[in-house]
């Protein structure tokens, strides 16, 4: 059936009849309750990967600090700790990974790719619906492989969240077998429900727009998403590929990457990085979209410059691919070849330069609405710029050779990572929370999290540029064993107590979510006045979204005859020049 046979037929379908439970809330084929899908298991597995980087961080504040009451049981073979060394292995390794890939993923582009698309775009549902539902499953079924290897013998995957051959490739290296077993099969599912999505949200965008909107009229936050899916499906069956071959070297005696057998070691990173660095943007640039939806809202005025903020998106997409090798460059390489990384990873930065002085450029004059939503994406944009600056230090190769595999590194891509990617979920969570779940969330609780966040972040993550330059590497359990790190072992301890704060401030939101979500005040249709087609419908938006009339677009959401009356930003239930509905 195709995409448009689907929505006529959904229409003719819309209101005569009634589905059950399990297909309303389990197996739903709703883009929207999907999201909501999405949503929790996103934030469920926040948890986990929070409380292990708590785990990773008590370590190295107090690294020969013996759990309490049993000091007695160590001997010189085991050290004193809160976690033992291979535990501490798996701790990190499955921070990052539940991080990267069971988080970030989910709420972005699985949660907000499946709720805004079809909304802002006109259409009633996906193109795919079944195929919707099948993809959510398969990366629920996904979470819940990389879950069990918890409790397999032996432990679970401790080669890092890059699995790095021959480490990760021959058991007796790491102690493990089923958990890095598990840590494959695990993606290579994921991998296979991403690309599901993947191959929707094209279809959707490019087949079910509503009459009128034409590509340069979507919002942002569409572009980005649209530009992800094309980065996900073309990204991850390299990583898929990656890891079944990886499998095949742990279980059925291949060598794809194992020098005893002839293998090729470097073969894996270059696969991996080769999706590694897309997967960087496929994190980042739902964030971006949202960042550049939400600062016109609370600015009071259009996006600056929209169209240079679309054609960067497609620049930062393209040049993503070409700069994967400065993961690489202490492995070895041709220099000739690090130079020309060096100069495309420095390039790179135009686009994303592009976008910050835009945004820079929206908020300048506007009438600026220090509401939630706006906080965070002010955040992001703030935070976004730090991590970035800190990336061009790794472009280039000599000073890359000595911050190399330091805590220089990992301040880095956290603050592009928490700093970006996570403060852009929490303000699409509240900016899109009253259209979601038809309740408004508690202001006051959205203040206190934000503030907490945003400086506990800043207090964990800022000083790991310090004792990066330091020289404190990563991966280490005990930074006391080395003598040229015992003088900055403090920062280590104060950086702990900012991640317990920051854990701590997390419980704002975990009550605003659910007190808002059950006792929060009814939400309007628009309740911040934007200028997008999902303000349009009722909140929550009931199933197929609209009723018998679907909007037609006459004007894009930053089209203005009079660019200085920024007061004329209405929702466009009030704007009827932009769009009007139409019988469909």
């Amino acid at each position: 059936m195709s995409a448009t046979t689907a929505t006529a037929h959904a229409h003719t379908t819309h209101g005569h009849h009634e589905l059950g439970f399990v297909r309303t809330y389990i197996f739903s084929t709703d883009h929207k309750m999907i999201a909501r899908q999405f949503l929790f298991l996103g934030l469920c597995m926040m948890i986990i990967g929070g409380l292990l980087a708590l785990l990773v961080r008590w370590q190295l504040a107090w690294p020969e600090t013996p759990i309490p009451g049993m000091a007695h049981i160590f001997t010189e073979t085991t050290p004193p700790g809160i976690i033992q060394p291979p535990q501490y292995n798996m701790a990190f390794t499955m921070h990052a990974t539940i991080m990267i890939f069971f988080v970030i993923m989910p709420i972005l582009a699985g949660s907000f790719g499946n709720f805004c698309i079809p909304l802002m775009i006109g259409a009633r549902d996906m193109a795919f619906p079944f195929l919707n539902m099948l993809s959510y499953w398969v990366t629920f079924t996904a979470g819940l492989i990389m879950l069990s290897g918890f409790f397999v013998e032996g432990g679970h995957a401790a080669a890092g969240w890059t699995s790095y051959v021959p480490l990760s490739a021959v058991p007796e290296y790491t102690g493990v077998n089923w958990g890095q077993n598990l840590w494959c099969i695990s993606l290579f599912t994921m991998g296979i429900g991403s690309m599901m999505g993947s191959i929707n949200y094209i279809t959707t965008i490019i087949n079910m727009r509503a009459p009128g909107m034409r590509l340069f009229r979507m919002p942002l936050v569409v572009w980005s998403l649209f530009i992800t899916a094309i980065l996900l499906l073309l990204a991850l069956p390299v990583l898929t590929s990656g890891v079944a071959m990886l499998l095949f070297d742990r279980t059925l005696g291949t060598s794809w990457f194992k020098p005893s057998g002839g293998g090729e070691p470097l073969l894996w990173q270059h696969l991996f990085w080769y999706f590694g660095h897309p997967e960087v943007y496929i994190l980042i640039l739902p964030a971006m979209g949202i960042a550049s939806e939400i600062l016109p809202v609370f600015s009071r005025k259009p996006i600056f410059g929209y169209h240079a903020m679309a054609f960067s998106m497609i620049g930062i997409a393209f040049l993503s691919w070409i700069v994967y090798g400065h993961h690489m460059f202490v492995s070895g390489m041709n220099p000739r070849l690090g130079m020309a990384f060096t100069v495309s990873t420095m390039i790179i930065a135009v686009p994303s330069a592009i976008k910050t002085f835009n945004w820079l450029g929206t908020l300048w004059g506007g009438r600026i609405q220090f509401k939630v939503p706006m906080l965070f994406a002010l955040g992001f944009v703030s935070m976004f710029v730090i991590g970035g600056l800190s990336g061009i230090f790794m472009a280039s190769t000599p000073v890359d050779i000595y911050i190399q595999d330091t805590y220089f590194i990992v301040a880095h891509i956290h603050y592009v990572v928490f700093g970006g990617s996570i403060f852009g979920a929490f303000a699409a969570i509240y900016f899109w929370f009253p259209k979601m779940f038809g309740r408004m969330t508690n202001p006051l609780l959205g203040h206190l999290h934000f503030w907490g966040t945003l400086i506990f972040f800043n207090w964990v993550f800022f000083p790991m540029h310090i004792i990066g330059v330091g020289g404190q590497m990563r991966r280490i359990y005990n930074p006391m064993q080395y003598e040229f790190l015992q003088h900055q072992q403090h920062w280590n301890v104060f950086m702990t107590y900012g991640a317990i704060f920051l854990g701590l401030s997390q419980l704002f939101f975990v009550v605003n979510f659910f007190w808002s979500l059950f006792a929060g005040r009814k939400a309007p249709m628009n309740p911040w006045n934007s200028t997008t087609l999902e303000w349009t419908a009722p909140s929550p938006p009931p199933h197929l979204n609209w009723g018998p009339v679907l909007p037609t677009v006459y004007r894009g959401p930053y089209e203005y005859s009079d660019p200085e009356a920024t007061e004329d930003y209405l929702p466009q239930t009030q704007a009827p020049a932009r769009v009007r509905a139409r019988a469909h």
